[in-house]
């Protein structure tokens, strides 16, 4: 037998690596195989955003805003359900609200024409009308049901309204916005409208019932509202605002407890101070890896 020399036999060469998307597996390489180059295009933290500790806190502050909005529908709540305050002058007070609610509507609005501003006198019209109806139903909505329970769930769905409520936008489509209210803000509205109903139906009279109803659905309608055109409108005059609205919220909370009050000046100033330093430090542990293996992302509007 003749022997054959090295130089005689041909060894076929290994095709080379091609980073392809699609085209199945490549012949001489394994499915998961990456060669040298699959970690150049590394990047570390590329969507990490930078905060700055005054911004946050700014930001914070409408959270704590509406966190004193709602103390202060408590502080009614007690107050009527004491007969402190009587059914004549909430319904005072409601009047004074929805008429400062549109001047301020009136004044912050870049956009607001005639039609808008009849369109919402005629929803308002209705929304008192129906709340005047069924007033009489609330009344005995919960005869049945114990106080206690009646407080607990009160308690309970004034959380979830805090917890799912939109801070950043509105319970109700402003004027020239793009979007609606989101799905999670709508529970949190729900839920507070079930407390109000709950708190009303306690009430010994219609009108009673009607007043307070209409003082909460207008707090919790139309304040987010009026704090987000005030917001969008000047910085500055939200940052007065929130300040002089947290300063009533405690004085009025003070009458009530000392407790309550303590426990309030400490939600305001973890909200306002702590929580933006918290959010400050952990972003340096913060350690994001971007690179070819991510999934790709869309960089148009899907809706157009």
């Amino acid at each position: 037998m003749e022997s054959i020399s090295k130089d005689e036999i041909s060894i076929p060469s290994q095709p080379k690596w091609r980073k392809v998307a699609y085209g199945g597996m490549q012949p001489g390489y394994s499915d998961n195989y990456t060669d040298e180059s699959f970690l150049e295009g590394m990047v570390m933290n590329a969507n990490v955003v930078k905060r700055d500790m005054l911004k946050v806190m700014q930001d914070s502050v409408s959270i704590s805003q509406y966190i004193c909005i709602v103390a202060l529908v408590v502080c009614v709540w007690t107050y009527t359900l004491g007969s402190t305050i009587t059914e004549t002058t909430l319904l005072l007070l409601d009047s004074c609200l929805l008429g400062l609610g549109f001047v301020v509507l009136i004044l912050t609005a870049k956009r607001l024409s005639l039609h808008l501003l009849f369109h919402y006198l005629l929803n308002i019209a209705f929304f008192i009308s129906g709340l005047y109806i069924l007033a009489p139903i609330y009344c005995t909505l919960t005869k049945s049901i114990s106080s206690d329970s009646i407080w607990a769930l009160t308690v309970l769905l004034l959380l979830v309204h805090l917890f799912l409520h939109d801070y950043s936008g509105s319970t109700i489509r402003p004027p020239g916005a793009l979007t609606n209210p989101t799905l999670t803000s709508n529970i949190s509205l729900n839920a507070s409208i079930v407390a109000s109903v709950l708190i009303a139906s306690r009430l010994p009279s219609r009108l009673h019932v009607f007043a307070v109803m209409l003082f909460s659905l207008q707090i919790f309608l139309f304040a987010p509202l009026v704090a987000y055109c005030i917001k969008k409108y000047s910085f500055g005059l939200h940052l007065w605002f929130s300040s002089g609205l947290m300063l009533v919220a405690l004085g009025l909370v003070s009458t009530l407890h000392r407790l309550l009050f303590g426990l309030l000046l400490g939600l305001l100033v973890f909200v306002t101070f702590v929580c933006p330093y918290w959010l400050i430090r952990i972003q340096e542990y913060k350690f994001e890896i971007n690179g070819p293996w991510d999934e790709a992302k869309l960089c148009f509007d899907v809706t157009e």
